[in-house]
């Protein structure tokens, strides 16, 4: 089944996610698959005390449920299929500063996820270092041809998105980060005869 897509506004949801620790939960149970309380806690660094509670706060607002097997503190935990996404015009005064706090720590994970690829990447095969890739340039679009190239890039991605659902990812592909900005670099001339100014 396709993932649903959730968008979020309520900041009592965005600060459920705006936590270092709920989020690396998260990241782990996507990439790695279900795991109980101990066996997270353990790989991210936590207690089992403080792994389940933060799960069980990520269960409270929806973006991870018990998974199938297993009894009381052994029972497993799985993220639960939904596609997250945050549009401005959704959010009131609350929920933007949330969702600021919540989008700067992805930001800052990125960062910190690619750091770690620069530290270790020579531990990877060839063929794994040649494929990763790290691209920056700059280009001049227009806000539709902008549009547009952001359609491409999710249609491309769509169908690797797909398969993280139904799981069947292969055996030798390993979680990727992909992170992208497309952004203006400057704002646009003030146009006299333009009426429209956003």
């Amino acid at each position: 089944m396709p993932s649903e897509r959730r968008r979020l506004s309520d900041p009592r949801e965005l600060r459920a996610l705006s936590h270092p620790t709920r989020l690396s939960l998260l990241e782990l149970l996507d990439t790695e698959g279900p795991m109980t309380a101990t066996q997270a806690g353990e790989r991210i660094g936590e207690s089992p005390a403080s792994a389940s509670f933060h799960l069980r706060t990520l269960a409270k607002y929806g973006f991870v449920e018990e998974a199938p097997g297993g009894r009381g503190r052994q029972r497993p935990w799985r993220v639960t299929a939904e596609t997250q996404e945050i549009r401005e015009e959704d959010l009131g005064p609350e929920a933007r500063l949330a969702a600021d706090a919540f989008v700067q720590l992805l930001r800052q994970r990125d960062t910190e996820r690619l750091h770690a690829w620069v530290r270790t990447r020579e531990l990877y095969p060839k063929r794994w270092r040649d494929a990763a890739k790290e691209m920056r340039l700059s280009i001049h679009l227009t806000a539709d041809e902008l549009d547009g190239l952001r359609a491409a890039i999710e249609a491309a991605l769509a169908p690797y998105v797909e398969r993280e659902v139904t799981g069947e990812r292969p055996a030798d592909a390993l979680p990727i980060s992909i992170g992208l900005h497309a952004v203006p670099m400057r704002p646009p001339a003030a146009d006299p005869t333009s009426e429209e100014q956003s």
